[in-house]
């Protein structure tokens, strides 16, 4: 496959990325070595080779859910700097655009 300017435009666009010229040769050359490598994949002979599912055997073995005890509201809210009776009080991170 070939990796010329067309397919960089292209690929540019569809990720909405800007590139310098100086950037697309550089990336025309990185693309063309990931292709290269793909294709030299290509060669293998992988004729009795089965189809890997997972990477191993084992069988994940996930404990039961068990109810366990929390800690009260007062006691979670003992330490925080800044809270009222029920809530956490943090400072505000976003700003509205209107005002």
């Amino acid at each position: 496959m070939e990796v010329n300017d067309a397919l960089v435009d292209k690929l540019a666009h569809l990720s909405r990325l800007n590139f310098e010229d100086t950037e697309k040769a550089e990336i025309k050359k990185d693309l063309q070595n990931m292709i290269g490598f793909v294709e030299k994949l290509n060669e293998l002979d992988l004729e009795n080779v089965e189809p890997l599912l997972h990477v191993s055997e084992e069988i994940n073995v996930l404990r039961d859910d068990e109810i366990k005890g929390s800690i009260s509201r007062e006691a979670a809210l003992k330490n925080a700097p800044l809270h009222d009776e029920k809530f956490f009080k943090v400072p505000k991170v976003i700003k509205n655009p209107k005002k």
